[in-house]
């Protein structure tokens, strides 16, 4: 289960997350009381995304006023059709080592960003089946471990990773409706759900009175198009008003769109690395041959924007209104602070640009209606 947190402004005085210690409890930080107390000051955690029930990674929380928008240039969106705001870039810290966590999250802080994702793991190959998937006993259970061991008393969103077609909808629905209507969190919101799966929840909740997700995370590059513009936009048309938010992720394709693959696997890099395997054998193959030649091509329209093909590629996530936040991946300060500047890119997206992409990439889907119209 993906159980997404977004902390609500709340009283400084409350303590921020703890690094995770021996056996998944927390131990108190190793810092002096004055920096910890900084530390909390710094940051409010909208977000922290997570892809099972376990321990956390060490970070804070606290007010993050959107005056900020200011002096950082960062936008603002609401998420899906619910009130709460998102900066429309949010750091995904699941890559990050933990030793750089803190300097990434004051560095994308300050920049505006109040959308933060981090990665929970089980503790132990242990954990009993019943504790898995999205039946009641797992939801209830996961996020009331989650918030003790974050010290909270809420959450503003909780994710339900991947869909369980071990549990009845009915259940998965009336399960996220109890934590809501329990105070444990405000919104819940799928992640990696068919569009027909989220058809159903919807269903399911209007037809007995149940509260809706208002969210799906869904991966988003210019390789992957056909849920976040064909699929999510024809289910937003058949339920109405309605509308789910999209949390994007992996706007680099797991840094294939960065360049540093043109030519080749380098050492230390992630397809270089045995989990990533699957990774490699996709960059080498044929269509990953073609895909770097493409990346070669829309290399010179970044350099016409005077723009990094990365700040494109994300520029060109956001130029989709329908997507809420898109969430970067880094794993050090000098990949952030050119990854956060694809903000200044926006303006720049224009029709035209995106029609040069497109032309570039060959990819673009079609809907249905499309389809029709050309016949």
């Amino acid at each position: 289960m993906q159980v997404s947190f977004a902390c609500s402004d709340q009283d400084g005085g409350r303590g921020g997350l703890r690094p995770p210690g021996n056996g998944g409890h927390s131990k108190q930080n190793a810092t002096s009381p004055n920096t910890a107390s900084k530390a909390r000051a710094r940051f409010r955690t909208v977000a922290l995304i997570a892809r099972s029930l376990g321990s956390f990674t060490n970070c804070y929380h606290h007010n993050l006023k959107e005056s900020t928008a200011k002096l950082t240039g960062m936008k603002y969106r609401n998420l899906g059709k619910s009130g709460l705001r998102v900066s429309c870039l949010g750091l995904g810290l699941l890559s990050c080592a933990f030793q750089v966590a803190e300097q990434l999250m004051t560095m994308a802080y300050e920049n505006g960003v109040n959308l933060f994702d981090t990665a929970e793991v089980y503790e132990s190959l242990k954990t009993a089946e019943t504790e898995r998937g999205l039946n009641r006993k797992h939801i209830i259970e996961g996020l009331r471990s989650s918030l003790q061991r974050m010290q909270l008393e809420y959450v503003d969103v909780v994710f339900a990773n991947r869909p369980d077609s071990n549990t009845p909808m009915e259940e998965i629905v009336r399960a996220m409706t109890h934590v809501i209507n329990q105070g444990m969190s405000m919104y819940w919101g799928t992640s990696r759900w068919p569009a027909m799966e989220i058809m159903e929840a919807y269903s399911v909740a209007r037809q007995f009175n149940l509260i809706p997700p208002v969210c799906e995370q869904a991966e988003y590059h210019f390789f992957q198009r056909d849920k976040v513009e064909i699929q999510l936009p024809e289910l937003y048309h058949k339920i109405g008003k309605w509308r789910v938010g999209v949390v994007s992720w992996s706007p680099l394709a797991c840094g294939l769109i960065t360049g540093k693959y043109e030519n080749g696997i380098p050492e230390c890099s992630r397809a270089s690395m045995k989990p990533y395997a699957w990774l490699k054998e996709k960059i080498v193959s044929e269509d990953g041959r073609k895909q770097q030649a493409k990346l070669k091509e829309l290399t010179s329209i970044s350099e016409k924007l005077g723009c990094t093909l990365p700040q494109l590629a994300i520029a060109w996530c956001l130029r989709n209104e329908g997507v809420s936040s898109v969430l970067l991946g880094t794993s050090n300060p000098i990949q952030l602070a050119e990854n956060l500047r694809a903000i200044e890119v926006i303006p720049k997206m224009t029709a035209g640009i995106a029609t040069e992409i497109d032309h570039v990439l060959g990819n673009r889907p079609h809907s249905k209606k499309d389809i029709h119209q050309a016949h």
